[in-house]
């Protein structure tokens, strides 16, 4: 492991897996990588509930690890992998919560009170893909619950955790190790921190936002014909 992101989902998470990988610090471990291999949502609800921390088994092949719920352990594995560099991405908290609070926190508050046909799809993804049908236990574990304390409707709260988590994580690593960086600042701070030459090619602007909601029921109606 070369680099560890300590930065909530929806910094730019994906822009920097992007921009890692062409500097040749991929594969990057990601949400995405969860939801596109489920048996690694067994594996991380171990992690939230206690049962399991074997890192090395959990990033086994990856250079590197980004958003949630890498980052909701940034402090344990900043500590197994001392060798590592830590990344954490920011951005105007404001918009940050406007972004968090349409997407991933949407779906999360929606789990809550299912109409019958979400109802319905969840307990065919449960026959057909056990793994995965565990998500939103999971995903309560490891960051709703363990980083928010379950308050993702109190924007306030949700805010301060925000910026209490990027106060102690500046506060927690060493200057050199650390590298406070907005996507938007592109290649040069990043390429520096690194070590590495700044690419031709521009910097990765990955931006799921748009398609965020459009996804899921492909993604669940695949699952359901497939089984994982």
């Amino acid at each position: 492991m070369k680099v560890i992101g300590a930065g909530f989902g929806r910094t730019g998470t994906r822009s920097l897996k992007a921009a890692l990988e062409i500097l040749g610090f991929g594969p990057c471990y990601h949400m995405s990588t969860v939801i596109a291999e489920p048996y690694r949502v067994r594996q991380w609800l171990d992690v939230g509930e206690g049962r399991s921390r074997d890192w090395d088994t959990l990033f086994t092949g990856f250079r590197s690890a980004l958003d949630w719920p890498a980052s909701a352990y940034w402090r344990e594995l900043a500590g197994h992998y001392p060798e590592a560099k830590v990344v954490l991405t920011v951005r105007d908290p404001a918009r940050w919560y406007d972004s968090v609070s349409e997407t991933i926190f949407r779906s999360a508050l929606e789990e809550r009170r299912l109409p019958l046909r979400r109802r319905v799809t969840r307990w065919l993804v449960a026959r057909r893909a056990p793994d995965f049908a565990l998500y939103p236990r999971m995903a309560r574990a490891t960051v709703m619950d363990r980083v928010f304390g379950g308050r993702i409707d109190d924007r306030d709260h949700v805010l301060d955790v925000y910026e209490r988590h990027a106060a102690e994580v500046r506060a927690a690593i060493p200057a050199e190790r650390l590298l406070v960086f907005e996507v938007r600042d592109g290649w040069e701070p990043l390429c520096a921190f690194l070590g590495v030459p700044v690419p031709e090619a521009p910097f990765p602007q990955v931006n799921e936002r748009a398609a965020f909601r459009a996804k899921r029921p492909r993604r669940l109606l695949r699952l359901i014909v497939r089984g994982r």
